[in-house]
C-alpha cells in the first residue's frame, strides 16, 4: 500500500523569529570562573567582600581623685585664705627687696657724685705736683723761687708783649684781706713769667708773647697756692666755712679754676662763712693808675 505523503506545511507562519530562534538555540552560559571574573574585573573580588567595620574606641577610664577627706566649706575657704595671705606676703618681700635695690643703687650714685664733683678739680692746674705749692694757713709770700718750674708745668707761654692785659685778684679769708704779694712769678734772678705782681695791690699782669686767655687756676699756679673747687691753701670746705669765687660782684659756682682773667676784671676768692663775706663784694678797681 502507497504512503500518503504529507503536504507541506506553511512553515512561513509558525516559523519563530530569528532573534528568537537564537535565543532558544543559544545554551545556557556557564557560571563564571572565579580566576577568570578576577581577571577580567581586579575589584569584583573586592565589591563581593563584606567591608569590614571599622574598629571601635575604648574610652580610657576616667582616673578619679585618690580618696581622701573630705574638706568642709569652712575649711575650703581657711585654705583659700590662707593661701592668699601667703601670695601677699610673698609680693611684699618682693617689693621690699627692690625698693632696698632702688635705695642702695641711688645712695651709690650720689654718693659717687658728690664725690666726683667735689675731687674732680683737686688734681687740675693747682695741685701737689706743682713744684713747691703751698697748702699753709695765710698769709702766702711771693714764692716765686720755682715759679719759673711751675709755669713750664702749666705749659705757660714766655713773658713778652704781644699782650698786655690786667686783672684785679682780691683774697679774703674769714672775713680778713690778705695780700696778694710784690713779684709774683718774678724769681730772684730776674726771670718773669707771663703772669705776675709787681707791687702787693693785687693787681696781675698778663704779659706774654702769645696772644690767650689766661685764667684764675693759673695765676694760682704760678703763685703757688694750692686752688680748687673746695680748698684755698689750707682752707677747705667744712660745715659753714666754703671757698666762693665773684666777678665784678657777681658769684661764680662753676668751673673755678678755668674762670677767665679777662682784662679790667675785678675778681675776689673769699674763704669762710657767709657772715664772713666782705660787704659790700668788690667789684671795681681803678685801672687808670697803672703804669704803662
Amino acid at each position: 500500500m502507497a504512503k500518503k505523503r504529507r503536504r507541506p506545511q506553511n512553515r512561513s507562519r509558525n516559523r519563530p523569529t530569528g532573534a528568537a530562534t537564537r535565543i532558544a538555540e543559544r545554551p545556557p552560559s556557564a557560571p563564571k570562573d572565579a580566576t577568570q571574573e578576577g581577571r577580567s574585573d581586579p575589584d569584583a573580588a573586592e565589591r563581593t567582600q563584606p567591608k569590614a567595620p571599622p574598629p571601635r574606641r575604648t574610652a580610657s577610664p576616667t582616673r578619679r581623685p585618690p580618696s581622701g577627706p573630705q574638706r568642709t566649706r569652712a575649711e575650703k575657704k581657711e585654705l583659700a585664705r590662707a593661701e592668699r595671705e601667703a601670695a601677699r606676703r610673698r609680693i611684699a618681700r618682693a617689693q621690699r627687696r627692690r625698693q632696698l635695690v632702688w635705695i642702695v643703687g641711688i645712695t651709690v650714685v650720689v654718693t659717687a657724685g658728690v664725690f666726683f664733683f667735689t675731687n674732680r678739680d683737686d688734681q687740675g692746674t693747682s695741685s701737689a705736683a706743682l713744684p713747691g705749692e703751698l697748702t699753709t694757713e695765710a698769709p702766702w709770700d711771693a714764692n716765686a723761687a720755682k715759679s719759673a718750674a711751675r709755669a713750664t708745668a702749666l705749659g705757660l707761654p714766655a713773658e713778652g708783649t704781644t699782650m698786655h692785659e690786667h686783672a684785679d685778684v682780691e683774697v679774703f679769708v674769714h672775713g680778713s684781706k690778705e695780700p696778694v704779694p710784690q713779684d709774683i712769678g718774678i724769681s730772684d734772678a730776674g726771670e718773669i713769667q707771663s703772669i705776675h705782681t709787681h707791687d702787693d695791690t693785687g693787681l696781675v699782669h698778663l704779659e706774654s708773647s702769645q696772644s690767650r686767655e689766661f685764667t684764675l687756676g693759673e695765676f694760682f699756679g704760678v703763685w703757688g697756692v694750692r686752688f680748687t673747687p673746695s680748698c684755698l691753701g689750707a682752707y677747705c670746705n667744712e660745715g659753714n666755712n666754703r671757698l666762693q669765687v665773684f666777678v665784678d660782684g657777681d658769684e661764680v659756682t662753676v668751673n673755678l679754676q678755668d674762670l677767665q682773667l679777662d682784662d679790667q676784671t675785678v675778681i675776689v676768692v673769699a674763704y669762710g662763712t657767709p657772715s664772713e663775706l666782705p660787704d659790700p663784694i668788690p667789684s671795681s678797681f681803678d685801672f687808670s693808675s697803672i703804669n704803662p
